[in-house]
């Protein structure tokens, strides 16, 4: 939904499934605090197409990666949130179901992605401390998946910063290779799924304790 604030007249785009259907919703713009209020009864119910081919994922990476900012089309998940953030690539009702309730017990602020485009737009404009997302998501090939290919092209000062985990039903949990070889940093296979609690958190502790060093050096040299 496209809104302009009365008062500053900025211009801003709120994903359709951040307003509640049928009520009427209110926030602070995020340029003068000036309250705005939506109906949701006018929103515009279409979705964007579905990625099937191996060439649209490349190609929806491309677009993304060089398109030219537009603040109209940030979204608002975080405008008034504060802590971890996650970005959860899921089609599965029962994986999706058990990964969103392990990252609220370890309060992370959830965003779902409905579909590549959806998930890219999001994370062009917000900075993830953690992304969870299925090999199969959105993509008829497991090896051309577009939200991999975005962060295998993402600069290596951003990229250090966000923690992947990739659900896959062909590679083993914590197959350190095959992560490597995937540009994640941890892989979570969906028959282990009971157990992803403890399997992120041991791969984000260790993922810490192995870039603090390199972090610390990194100030002190003035590089960040």
């Amino acid at each position: 939904m496209n809104i302009i604030c009365d008062k500053c007249r900025s211009r801003f785009k709120i994903p359709d499934e951040k307003i509640p259907v049928g009520k009427v919703a209110s926030f602070p713009c995020p340029k003068c605090n000036h309250r705005i209020t939506l109906n949701s009864m006018q929103k515009d119910e279409k979705k964007p197409p579905r990625i099937e081919s191996e060439e649209d994922n490349e190609n929806i990476a491309d677009e993304m990666s060089e398109s030219e900012y537009d603040p109209s089309e940030k979204p608002f998940d975080f405008a008034e949130e504060e802590g971890k953030t996650a970005l959860l690539c899921e089609f599965d009702p029962a994986l999706k179901k058990k990964i969103a309730e392990t990252l609220e017990i370890m309060e992370y602020h959830i965003t779902e992605a409905q579909n590549v485009r959806d998930a890219l737009k999001k994370m062009r404009y917000h900075n993830y401390d953690l992304i969870v997302v299925n090999e199969d998501f959105d993509t008829n090939n497991t090896d051309s998946n577009g939200i991999l290919i975005y962060l295998q092209r993402l600069h290596m000062s951003v990229r250090r910063n966000i923690f992947v985990g990739l659900i896959s039903s062909r590679h083993r949990t914590m197959d350190n290779m095959t992560a490597f070889q995937k540009s994640v940093d941890l892989i979570i296979n969906s028959k282990n799924i009971d157990e992803v609690g403890k399997v992120l958190s041991r791969g984000i502790t260790d993922s810490d304790f192995f870039y603090r060093s390199f972090k610390e050096t990194l100030k002190k040299m003035g590089r960040i």
